[in-house]
């Protein structure tokens, strides 16, 4: 009897693992539909974080809170624009979204350090509104501990027919069936 409770318990504790990533079945069904494995080799980087290291805080809520300098190279050729969203999965509520930014040129080669928080920007760029409900960019602000936050910067085969201001999924319909190639950064940040 106590083996037979034993084996239910395990099994009850490896479907509650299965289940946490704190997505549901058809938001994975969408990432995967949107996003391509690429083997165009785009990269994503920044001179002031490395892949899985800490974001300084000056990119965070509690310091300056301006927008990291980004890096990328090995644009897939047919790209005509960029678009890039930063969200915390770790976030207490869900996915919290911290930027949204598309149209960038394919000549871009990068985003500078404090990017402005304007709705449009002088290379025609288009910002969405964050979760914070600001355009651009917004910080890290875990409410306690380390959460992972994810730079995802998506090339994409279109100019999108989006306003400035849209929303992360707005974004992410949009790009349905343009992406030609995908890079993400992650880095780590604790308040």
């Amino acid at each position: 009897m106590a083996s037979r409770r034993n084996l239910i318990i395990l099994g009850a504790a490896l479907l509650i693992a299965s289940c946490g990533s704190g997505k549901n079945e058809q938001t994975m069904k969408k990432e995967a539909a949107m996003t391509t494995d690429s083997t165009s080799g785009l990269v994503l980087a920044s001179g002031a974080f490395k892949k899985g290291e800490a974001i300084p805080k000056q990119y965070g809520c509690k310091g300056a809170d301006i927008s990291p300098p980004l890096e990328w190279s090995n644009i897939p050729n047919n790209t005509k624009t960029l678009a890039l969203i930063v969200d915390d999965p770790d976030a207490p509520m869900g996915t919290w979204v911290h930027w949204v930014i598309f149209n960038i040129p394919s000549t871009a080669t990068g985003l500078p350090e404090n990017v402005p928080p304007e709705e449009s920007l002088p290379d025609g760029a288009l910002q969405g509104k964050n979760d914070f409900r600001n355009y651009g960019y917004g910080g890290p602000c875990p409410p306690g501990g380390t959460h992972r936050y994810f730079f995802k910067l998506y090339a994409l085969d279109a100019t999108l027919q989006l306003k400035g201001g849209c929303t992360k999924a707005e974004l992410l319909k949009a790009m349905r069936g343009h992406v030609i190639g995908e890079a993400q950064l992650m880095g780590r940040y604790s308040r």
